[in-house]
């Protein structure tokens, strides 16, 4: 069995997060999490930053390289309430890992229209890139073997954790 390190507090990191997307936003800045982990961190952001207007929600199913596999998951699917064409967009998700589902959104992104700019926040960076993608900010870099997955999770109360599994 591998060892796992530390967790982190999800709700420390995204204190974190918080002040890093506020560096990072522009005027026209639009927020736009990612199923379902970086959906519900865009939800919270655009509150606690007092952005008006409803973020946008992403998904990566139907551009996975792995969606024969996969198949179309129960999670939200994609709602950009803004027009894409030359928006300044943020990207939000809860672990970066391989690159592939950031592959996937920007291939939906783009399937709305060519933003102008697109920039990539997230809660955990956890390395083991197999694509060339970096995040503009992550509130932290933990190392986890291949054999064992992240996960943001969301209690009742909109409280967030993060839950280490065994890969199958």
């Amino acid at each position: 069995m591998s060892s796992t390190p530390a967790i982190p507090d999800a709700e420390a990191l995204y204190t974190q997060l918080l002040a890093g997307v506020r560096a990072l936003l522009r005027p026209d800045t639009r927020l736009v999490g990612i199923t379902s982990g970086g959906a519900w961190l865009v939800e919270r952001l655009q509150k606690d930053l007092g952005l008006a207007g409803a973020p946008g929600v992403i998904s990566s199913a139907m551009h996975r390289d792995d969606f024969a596999r996969r198949g179309l998951s129960a999670s939200a699917q994609t709602a950009l309430p803004f027009d894409v064409n030359g928006a300044d967009v943020l990207l939000l998700d809860d672990v970066l890992y391989t690159g592939r589902t950031i592959r996937a959104v920007l291939n939906e992104l783009f399937d709305f229209g060519r933003p102008g700019c697109v920039r990539l926040a997230v809660l955990v960076d956890r390395g083991g890139r197999e694509l060339p993608v970096a995040a503009d900010f992550a509130a932290t870099t933990l190392a986890l073997p291949p054999s064992q997955s992240l996960a943001l999770a969301r209690a009742d109360d909109g409280a967030f954790s993060l839950q280490v599994e065994e890969s199958k």
